[in-house]
């Protein structure tokens, strides 16, 4: 069974908990991971809820919001950007080194706090 839009932002807020979690017990790059895969489920519910049907299988939030015709202002637009690119890296790393070098305890909170903000933004699309 496909989960309805409904099912997509509970998983959304569930995950974002997840990223806070991750940020308190100091895996900093899974906290951003864990804020990446918030806010795409988050739109994958409005997807489902503006099209009428399944989103797709893909991780590009940028794709999403394009296929939705959402329009972000420019701190908005930056930010999911941002955790756009955050994505392959905290997915793939190159090194736990390199990634660790990156994703510092003030970019994650940083990227936290935005995430909670941006889903904010979103329910009230819904």
């Amino acid at each position: 069974m496909k989960p309805n839009y409904l099912e997509w932002l509970k998983q959304a807020d569930y995950d974002v908990d997840t990223a806070a979690f991750m940020y308190s017990g100091k895996r900093f790059f899974y906290t951003v991971f864990m804020c990446h895969l918030s806010v795409e489920k988050a739109l994958k519910g409005l997807y489902q809820k503006t099209k009428q049907k399944v989103p797709p299988k893909t991780h590009n939030l940028i794709y999403l919001l394009t296929e939705i015709a959402v329009q972000l202002d420019e701190k908005n637009g930056r930010f999911v950007a941002r955790l756009n690119e955050a994505n392959i890296a905290a997915r793939y790393p190159e090194t736990i080194e390199k990634v660790q070098s990156i994703y510092t305890q003030e970019i994650a909170l940083q990227i936290l706090n935005q995430t909670r903000e941006f889903l904010e933004w979103i329910k009230q699309q819904y």
